[in-house]
């Protein structure tokens, strides 16, 4: 409604204006609305608007990626609105790791948001204790091997008893914040490789970590490390609600 008003006074300022140039009749009065229409100060509220979710740019983008059947077109919307609010990001890539797909299924997919285009799309694995073929159920406590919602940042590499990995920032609290305390980091694992869930049987599962098949690890690893965009999503009633980072879909 707010947006909808300042559209009307910004209509009325032109339509004034155009009155101007065109008499030199308009009353001290009328003159003073067009000046406090025109000049004044942009509240908070119109900084928030200025930077909202851009639909139109989203679904743009969404086609040109040929996403359909891919990702949830609602996880793409939440992605892209996050990315854009995440100032101190450092490449222009963005990560998206959509849940609400089984394990057996590519769900994690690189893509290079300069060039628009997907690098990379694969199985991951979710925690054990979020659900069997699907996450379900999502914890930032430590010791609860469960997978965690939201906005990342991608962090340093390092040599771990997983191999090559990379550490995670989260950046929504109550939801991933204590990623880095719960040892939350990319790696590879034999239970991730796509050889494991043949035949409908779901991939192996992590203690929370998004593990990947041995053969992309290390190549995914190198091209999103260093500050990077990682989003990951389920529909979860609670984030949904409670995230400042997203948009909706209908936004």
């Amino acid at each position: 409604m707010k947006k909808f008003t300042s559209s009307i006074l910004l209509c009325m300022a032109i339509g004034i204006s155009g009155v101007m140039l065109n008499s030199q009749t308009l009353s001290k009065k009328a003159e003073q609305a067009i000046e406090s229409v025109t000049v004044s100060p942009k509240t908070d509220i119109d900084e928030k608007e200025s930077k909202s979710f851009d639909a139109l740019q989203a679904k743009s983008l969404f086609d040109e990626l040929k996403l359909e059947n891919e990702v949830s077109y609602e996880a793409f919307c939440q992605a892209y609105s996050g990315y854009e609010k995440i100032t101190d990001k450092k490449k222009e890539i963005l990560t998206i790791i959509d849940f609400t797909k089984p394990s057996n299924k590519d769900r994690m997919y690189v893509i290079d948001m300069k060039d628009k285009k997907i690098l990379y799309s694969t199985v991951v694995a979710h925690g054990k204790n979020s659900g069997e073929m699907y996450a379900t159920s999502f914890s930032n406590i430590s010791g609860s091997n469960k997978s965690s919602l939201g906005f990342y940042l991608t962090s340093e590499t390092y040599q771990g008893g997983n191999g090559f990995s990379l550490r995670l920032d989260g950046l929504e609290k109550g939801f991933n914040d204590k990623a880095r305390e719960r040892a939350i980091v990319i790696h590879g694992a034999a239970y991730a490789n796509p050889s494991v869930a043949v035949n409908g049987r779901r991939l192996g599962r992590s203690l929370g970590c998004p593990a990947l098949p041995q053969t992309l690890n290390k190549p995914i690893i190198n091209t999103i490390k260093d500050g990077s965009v990682l989003y990951i999503y389920a529909n979860n009633d609670d984030y949904n609600k409670k995230s400042e980072l997203i948009d909706s879909v209908n936004s």
